[in-house]
């Protein structure tokens, strides 16, 4: 498939998945939006499944190589600092490109075909950069030692998807600069659950 036909396929299906979700998604508004014939897209897809299977790829693919994010050793010599402005990249790319808050959405459809890795194999993915970047940060640290690390990583994934789902699905209610001040309550409540307890402290 060309290029630029491509790109507009992936823009149309990703807002399809997002804002209808994989069951009650439309081939047909997805190939009427991009000007295909039924048959041209059939050259290319044998179904729905493999569209999504396709689109999830490729959007994870280019959100990861656009936010250039950070390896987990790179967060020890200023964990707190490189971890609030990585946060505010991912507030520029979300206001930026339509594209990257879609991908977000389908992460948290709850109706994804059972089997489906592509869904699955990103949030393992970011579930388990997490993981080893707070162990960084223990070593570090910068970030308490006092509960088990599965614990501290469960819950603090926990607090981060329910900030992002909230906002991922009430985006377009969000009046101007609400998204940053968002992020920056998510930030603040993380460093308050993750920063050790100064000796003394209430």
């Amino acid at each position: 498939m060309p290029a630029q036909r491509w790109r507009e396929l992936v823009a149309t299906a990703a807002a399809e998945f997002a804002d209808a979700g994989y069951e009650r998604a439309s081939l047909n508004r997805v190939i009427r939006s991009c000007g295909m014939s039924k048959s041209s897209f059939y050259h290319y897809f044998d179904s729905k499944q493999q569209l999504f299977e396709a689109v999830v790829a490729h959007v994870a693919a280019t959100v990861a190589a656009d936010l250039e994010v950070p390896e987990p050793a790179d967060f020890r010599p200023d964990f707190w600092g490189l971890a609030e402005r990585f946060l505010q990249r991912l507030v520029f790319a979300a206001e930026r490109d339509p594209l990257f808050v879609d991908f977000g959405r389908i992460c948290y459809l709850p109706d994804v075909p059972a089997g489906q890795d592509g869904v699955s194999g990103a949030t393992a993915a970011i579930d388990d950069w997490l993981r080893r970047t707070l162990a960084v940060g223990r070593s570090a640290g910068a970030v308490r030692c006092d509960i088990p690390p599965g614990l501290q990583a469960h819950t603090a994934i926990a607090v981060l998807r329910a900030f992002d789902e909230w906002a991922l699905h009430n985006r377009s209610a969000l009046g101007p600069g609400e998204l940053p001040r968002l992020v920056q309550a998510q930030f603040e409540a993380l460093k308050r659950l993750l920063e050790p307890v100064q000796q003394g402290s209430a």
